[in-house]
């Protein structure tokens, strides 16, 4: 039986936390600067000091073996005098630290003391806990004597109480494993590459390897990613399978098919954590931590909550989650983290993984956990969520604001007004070259060193001030906001290298507009890192192509597979339209706009029903609809509008009925809400138009984007602007074929789409697109494909 590891912090952690959530300020210190910290102390002590020491031991719970292990800070072996140091950072001054928290700290120094009296044979030794505040370089040194006899009463006493919750752990994974060996694939039979693809998921894990499948809609992908991942650990291959996604639509997916197999016998726990700011509970949003019911005394009662949740329920969705929060007075976000450490299946946004800002801790702190295996849902969207993640930016504005109510405060900090002034005279500073240029913006290769520098000054004195116990009120939170953000810069400052651009940017007005970027051109090495964090990973998409592009840019490794399916569905029943006779580039637009409405108006006058018609941004589907209804009043329309709420998203995809008696036109936004993870089947669509090849707008970052891979040898403009706007295409002609009865047109209305430069990167399933070179070719081919369906179903 292999063995498993335990971190004696996590250990330590769970079995002895109490008290209070959240109530205290944690030191929001980067990671490189806690590691320089601890660094400069240890540097500090003398020859005999050995750091970062080693400790190790082998212990049985619930007849599995564990490897308990850690590191201690420093250690001196002197015998009896022998001395175990504990190093903590932190923004609090020491005798402010909460006691729960101070127990914690002790705890672990107390783990490795058992461990290394029993090795060296001692009888006694020193602990010291040495605590850094950060924001005053204060440091306070506490010691205790500590005897083999309280080591071992305090090791056993821990050990044993862990012990209950791997027996819990282990009485789980035995119910689990046993429903999963005669679990049957949920359908009768497999669609159309279905079986190949389910072959192939569980090959990658059992080689351990990254896996990249574009899987065209219809081929079942979640139900064919999520069995052979379960199968797999029914055999303990792997134990905790996150399945990541970009929209709240597709982990719905992820619980249905989850739902299909519990009804095919699987019992199996799983978890959908929801974002915190959507799930905290109402009452909640206001209240200081102190005084927020679901925070104090929190880990008081977290385990008997734990065990209720996890003895009486398996699908632990936010309503569950809700449930159990409120049975048991929790906050219900921290409680679903808490609950996901006994989860076999986590289902989560992209962020848990790869944002180095919120990723989650208790899983991926560790470089490598052969238990976890990762499925990324409709992956391409994390290309640009990915360069997001670890790009961020700080302005003036909410500063100069800031410095206003710090002089209204009836006691102003002298210290906060200093450091806000400091940090105001940076942006000045090293935009100045900028702003005497006249231009808005400029880009520059290196991190701007100095004005980080500055921004650490303000973090470090607003974090003493923090420290003082203010008031929690409007002005406090104010200040808390800009200094997150604050630490939001620094943090991302850590990664900077030379994927990096610093980018600055200036206003309309030059007193409060003045902006600076770390931007993050190409993060496929931090994605490749987050990736190794597994047993292995499958990434996949109904649009990857070309699959090597997305091989590259979202981290794969030398060893990473590809694996392309064909559409399940008889290619013939779509017909793939190119209008050689319209040019939508922007200088052309205008010319072509009659060309454009005609086209449409002769695609919806094909057969009565629902169509689509997406077009690249805002104003030019504004335009072309108010014209498309000026020439033809008669024909039913809908059109997006901006940041339409729910119930009006509702009601755009409700009106696309099924076997109405009247034609309608939807215009939408390409690469919009309604070009992805929408579901229009049969005959609530029938017809999709797409204007232009969807190529991003003309802008700096994307321009730095092309000349960044132009530099690496690589297409630049194919990566910045072409594949991109391609892959919303691809999404876009994806609403029309949803099943296998469902056939229909697609009209691709730019000149551009039958130009090899794009037909090579066409998936399998657009073999049969036909370029037509005049308009009135559009009628009669649209007409003969009408016809030929019509016959296929007679």
């Amino acid at each position: 039986m292999a063995i498993s590891k335990i971190g004696i912090r996590e250990l330590v952690e769970f079995t002895l936390r109490s008290g209070n959530l959240g109530g205290g300020l944690n030191s929001l210190n980067t990671a490189q600067e806690g590691a320089r910290i601890h660094r400069q102390l240890q540097k500090q002590r003398g020859d005999n000091y050995q750091k970062e020491y080693a400790l190790d031991r082998k212990v049985t719970l619930a007849d599995r073996p564990f490897l308990i292990h850690g590191r201690a800070d420093g250690v001196i072996l002197a015998g009896n005098d022998t001395l175990i140091e504990e190093i903590k950072t932190s923004d609090l001054a020491f005798e402010e630290l909460p006691e729960n928290t101070l127990t914690l700290y002790w705890g672990q120094a107390k783990m490795y003391a058992y461990i290394l009296m029993t090795d060296e044979d001692l009888d006694q030794l020193t602990l010291q806990l040495t605590y850094y505040r950060r924001t005053t370089d204060e440091v306070t040194k506490k010691q205790l004597t500590y005897t083999l006899a309280e080591a071992t009463e305090f090791f056993n006493q821990v050990v044993s109480e862990y012990e209950t919750w791997i027996q819990l752990e282990t009485d789980l994974r035995q119910e689990r494993n046993a429903s999963i060996a005669t679990l049957p694939f949920p359908f009768d039979q497999y669609r159309t590459g279905q079986r190949e693809l389910a072959v192939a998921v569980y090959k990658a894990l059992r080689l351990k390897k990254q896996l990249f499948i574009e899987a065209p809609t219809g081929t079942g992908k979640t139900i064919s990613t999520v069995f052979p991942a379960i199968k797999a650990m029914g055999e303990d291959q792997i134990q905790r399978l996150f399945y990541l996604t970009a929209k709240q639509s597709t982990r719905h997916v992820a619980e249905q098919a989850l739902d299909l197999l519990a009804d095919k016998g699987l019992v199996l726990r799983s978890v959908t954590l929801t974002a915190k700011d959507t799930i905290t509970f109402p009452e909640e949003v206001d209240l200081a931590p102190d005084d927020n019911p679901y925070l104090v005394g929190y880990y008081d009662r977290l385990k008997p909550a734990l065990k209720d949740i996890l003895t009486h329920e398996t699908a632990i969705t936010r309503p569950i989650i809700e449930t159990y929060a409120h049975k048991h007075t929790l906050d219900p976000f921290e409680f679903s983290l808490d609950v996901s450490l006994f989860c076999d299946m986590i289902i989560c946004d992209y962020n848990y993984l790869f944002d180095p800002q919120v990723y989650l801790q208790r899983f991926f702190s560790v470089d490598h956990d052969d238990d976890n295996f990762f499925l990324v849902d409709e992956a391409h969207n994390l290309v640009s969520r990915s360069r997001d993640m670890y790009s961020t930016e700080l302005a003036l504005a909410p500063l100069t604001d800031l410095i206003a109510l710090t002089k209204d405060q009836t006691d102003p900090s002298h210290l906060l007004i200093t450091s806000f002034r400091k940090l105001r005279r940076a942006f000045f500073k090293f935009a100045g070259p900028l702003l005497e240029s006249g231009k808005d913006e400029s880009v520059f290769n290196d991190a701007a060193v100095g004005f980080d520098k500055a921004v650490k000054q303000l973090t470090d004195s607003v974090g003493d001030w923090l420290g003082r116990e203010q008031p929690q009120d409007d002005y406090t939170k104010a200040v808390l906001d800009y200094y997150f953000s604050c630490m939001s810069y620094l943090k991302i400052a850590d990664f900077y290298d030379d994927t990096y651009r610093t980018k600055i940017t200036v206003g309309d007005d030059q007193d409060r507009d003045i902006t600076f970027k770390q931007l993050c051109l190409d993060p496929s090495a931090f994605l490749a890192e987050s990736l190794q964090k597994g047993h292995g990973a499958v990434l996949f998409s109904a649009t990857f192509s070309p699959l090597d592009y997305y091989q590259r840019v979202l981290g794969g490794s030398d060893d990473s597979l590809c694996y392309q399916l064909p559409s399940p569905f008889p290619p013939k029943h779509q017909t793939i339209l190119i209008t050689n006779y319209i040019e939508t580039t922007y200088r052309k637009r205008d010319d072509n706009l009659v060309k454009i409405i005609t086209s449409i108006k002769t695609l919806i006058s094909g057969k009565t029903g629902n169509y689509l018609i997406f077009l690249p941004s805002y104003s030019f589907m504004n335009t072309v609809s108010e014209a498309f209804q000026l020439a033809y009043p008669d024909v039913k329309t809908k059109v997006q509008a901006t940041k339409m709420t729910e119930s009006e998203r509702a009601a755009f995809l409700d009106a696309f009925t099924a076997d109405g008696d009247q034609t309608l036109v939807g215009f939408a936004i390409l690469g919009g809400l309604f070009s992805e993870g929408i579901d229009l089947a049969a005959d609530r669509l029938i017809g999709v138009g797409i204007v232009s090849v969807g190529l991003p707008g003309l802008s700096t970052e994307n321009d730095l984007l092309r000349d960044y891979f132009d530099t690496m040898d690589e297409p630049g403009f194919e990566y910045a602007y072409q594949l991109p706007g391609l892959n919303h295409v691809f999404q876009a002609a994806g609403r029309l074929i949803r099943s296998a009865k469902d056939v229909g047109v697609i009209l691709l209305m730019d000149r551009r789409f039958a130009s090899s430069r794009y037909t090579r990167y066409f998936p399998p399933h657009w073999q049969y697109y036909r370029t037509l070179y005049r308009e009135s070719d559009l009628a009669p081919t649209i007409d003969q494909f009408w016809q030929w369906t019509a016959e296929q179903t007679d």
